[in-house]
């Protein structure tokens, strides 16, 4: 007989560093969720991907018991640590931070793909190329789309 889900939480937490600390101790004490089992889990599944922003989804179901979903790093966190800059402009729209190629767009639409909301790695390109002008990095090179 399937599990009753009791609830999902949602996080970001930075890879092989989970801990009981703010966020994860509060979030998941609150769903009755063994915390430091959780981190013990998270922190195996995570350690080829140390420091990176992991968002997780939690399934907390009625007996207490758990099952996670690691995903991708945002498309923003892939963007800076691609152009290698700490954070993006705070005026996207007049001071520009840096540059990233169509080439490096694609990299990181390929590798965001499944956790994204789109079927074509064109499609996700364009989105990535958004999270990009929104940060206030130029998008530099020909356009491979016919707008």
């Amino acid at each position: 007989m399937a599990k009753e889900l009791s609830a999902i939480v949602k996080l970001q937490i930075k890879g092989g560093a989970a801990n009981p600390s703010p966020p994860i101790g509060p979030a998941l004490g609150a769903k009755g969720v063994n915390i430091m089992e959780f981190c013990k889990q998270f922190n195996a599944r995570t350690q080829d991907q140390p420091g990176k922003v992991l968002p997780v989804i939690i399934n907390v179901y009625s007996d207490k018991t758990f099952d996670f979903i690691i995903k991708r790093p945002p498309a923003a966190v892939q963007i800076m640590e691609a152009i290698k800059i700490k954070g993006g402009s705070a005026e996207s729209n007049r001071k520009k931070v840096g540059s990233i190629s169509w080439d490096q767009i694609r990299v990181i639409a390929q590798d965001k793909l499944p956790d994204m909301n789109c079927f074509t790695v064109e499609s996700a390109m364009k989105m990535i190329a958004g999270t990009a002008r929104s940060l206030g990095v130029n998008v530099t090179g020909t356009n491979p789309f016919n707008n």
